[in-house]
């Protein structure tokens, strides 16, 4: 049996529509995985990230990792999960289990870890296999294509959340508002409805900017102008390096940037000691856990979010990631595959 398939088969510019279509075998679960028929599957920056060599995949390699589908076919020994059952996939698609990382709680810092559509095939694709711990069945009240965000932009963004450490009332800085940061949003407004958010973008007006508006920002800025305010908190999801001395700048005393990405197209340039002096922090989000997912989908379900999305076909991945890129997207982007 065949299936369709996106891969990434060369590192070059996200421009050269460098994804490719292919037809190949059905992969088969092993006695602990289950087989995936995908229905959707999100598209992320960090997919723009691998295709341009900044976190490096397996070559060849189907990316995706924030997967909806249902169970077609299990392993002898899945025993957690039942042939129909719908569920999602994320970043996280393996973690030893007993290291130091696994046995606290951090299974994200595993130095087995594999990673969904880098270390190991994803979702941009018809089928996909995946260890049934990795699984997790989804709310009844979340659709599909609305899930599939939750899956890493709510996943990640939950674990940028949790480490920002917000209390209510605190005033809350969203360096970028694409698809993490407009999921954070939802939880800072649930969790925290006494605070203030102050939502930065590229440039006014942009679609970043009508989202925000859209969603009721507290205040909106243009990234690196300057501002009458300042903050207690700050959550990063942009690619530019240049955007953390200029977020330490407003930031309040005792206070915390946490970058949520993978990597940084531009460097952070040496700055000077006073903007984290008086305690003030810079911390990065590395991976997640599957506690992370399962808060995440939670979450969703209760609040519930239903994150904003702009649909393609598979075979159109190209064009979904260079409109990501190209800040076109307002909010997630998602593929139809089946």
């Amino acid at each position: 049996m065949k299936m369709k398939a996106m891969f990434i088969e060369r590192i070059g510019k996200l421009e050269e529509n460098p994804l490719i279509l292919r037809e190949v075998d059905i992969p088969k679960p092993t006695e602990n995985e289950v087989l995936i028929k995908v229905s959707y599957c999100g598209v992320c920056h960090t997919e723009i990230d691998e295709i341009e060599g900044r976190r490096m995949p397996k070559i060849p390699v189907i990316p995706g990792h924030e997967v909806v589908g249902y169970v077609v076919e299990k392993g002898n020994k899945v025993k957690n999960l039942k042939i129909g059952d719908r569920v999602g996939v994320a970043w996280i698609k393996h973690a030893c289990g007993k290291c130091r990382y696994c046995k606290s709680g951090e299974e994200n810092l595993c130095n087995d870890f594999i990673a969904t559509g880098a270390d190991a095939d994803g979702g941009y694709a018809e089928y996909m296999v995946v260890e049934s711990e990795f699984a997790y069945k989804i709310p009844e009240n979340l659709k599909d294509e609305t899930t599939a965000p939750i899956l890493c932009a709510g996943a990640v963004g939950f674990r940028a959340y949790k480490l920002s450490e917000i209390k209510d009332g605190e005033t809350v800085a969203l360096f970028g508002f694409g698809a993490s940061n407009h999921i954070v949003y939802r939880y800072i407004r649930y969790l925290n409805p006494s605070s203030k958010i102050v939502v930065f973008v590229k440039k006014l007006g942009d679609n970043a900017t009508k989202l925000a508006e859209e969603l009721g920002a507290d205040y909106i800025f243009e990234t690196f102008s300057e501002i009458s305010i300042t903050y207690d908190k700050a959550i990063d999801t942009t690619p530019v390096g240049e955007v953390i001395p200029y977020a330490l700048k407003y930031l309040n005393k005792g206070g915390h940037i946490v970058v949520n990405a993978i990597r940084k197209e531009t460097p952070i340039n040496a700055f000077d000691y006073t903007l984290i002096w008086e305690e003030r922090s810079v911390k990065s989000v590395a991976n997640v856990t599957r506690d992370d997912v399962i808060n995440a989908l939670k979450l969703a379900s209760v609040i519930p979010i239903i994150p904003k999305v702009t649909i393609f076909p598979l075979e159109d991945a190209n064009k979904a990631l260079l409109s990501i890129k190209q800040g076109k997207i307002q909010g997630a982007a998602v593929l139809k595959i089946s």
